[in-house]
């Protein structure tokens, strides 16, 4: 199976190597092709990409001059994915945050074809969470709007807001991703509006890590989006 991972990358020069050192050998045996969004990045991301390229193979880069943010890069990368002839598609973030050790667990139940959407969630573990470092306005806000998404939406997600995604090509196929928002919820409506397709969902529980990665998102206007969202929903606004 061709396995396609897409790596959004904003000012992310400090932490993008060592995501790639941390992939395990199991996943570099697949031969996985990665897409690397570069963001408009202000920093040395640009040099540090081409390292990553000089020392793996198969990576290849969509440069952008500006910053069209989060969503758009993974739009830009799905599109790219799909294309290319991927099976599956594996959203990784830059800054370390999500696990790369985790990849081979998480790909299996595609691999298997027992599912077609992935979601590495932290907080099938709440309290693991919080002893991973999760902030605790950000605990209590992902459980507040987890638990007023899941009632809107009538599923029943452990949360909407990890950013560990993996689909299947059925999936990007389904879910109509290029009309979605650009705000930072862009996972959070891949997740619900794949289930209320019909495609199945996978939630496994992946180790929450919090260090010094800087984190781009405004927790208030990030709040508003997911209002936002579920309004639409509730108006009829998804393809579903």
């Amino acid at each position: 199976m061709k396995v396609f991972i897409i790596v959004p990358a904003y000012n992310a020069a400090k932490k993008i190597v060592t995501v790639f050192e941390r992939i395990p050998d199991a996943i570099w045996e697949k031969s996985p092709v990665f897409i690397i969004v570069n963001d408009g990045s202000t920093d040395n991301t640009h040099e540090k990409i081409k390292e990553i390229r000089a020392r793996w193979h198969r990576v290849s880069v969509i440069d952008k001059q500006k910053n069209e943010g989060y969503a758009r890069a993974q739009k830009d990368g799905f599109s790219k994915a799909l294309a290319e002839g991927a099976d599956i598609a594996v959203l990784l973030h830059s800054d370390c945050q999500y696990a790369p050790e985790m990849l081979p667990e998480l790909l299996k139940p595609l691999e298997e074809g027992s599912c077609d959407v992935v979601q590495g969630s932290r907080m099938m573990d709440r309290k693991a969470a919080l002893k991973g470092g999760m902030p605790l306005y950000k605990f209590i806000s992902n459980v507040g709007l987890s638990t007023l998404e899941n009632w809107v939406y009538g599923l029943n997600f452990a949360e909407y807001h990890s950013g560990y995604m993996l689909y299947s090509r059925k999936a990007l196929e389904t879910i109509p991703f290029m009309k979605f928002s650009n705000t930072f919820h862009f996972d959070g409506e891949m997740l619900f509006v794949g289930a209320k397709k019909g495609l199945r969902v996978r939630e496994i529980p992946i180790p929450t890590q919090y260090a010094d990665e800087v984190s781009y998102v405004k927790p208030i206007q990030y709040g508003f989006h997911v209002l936002g969202i579920m309004v639409k929903y509730l108006l009829g606004k998804y393809e579903i």
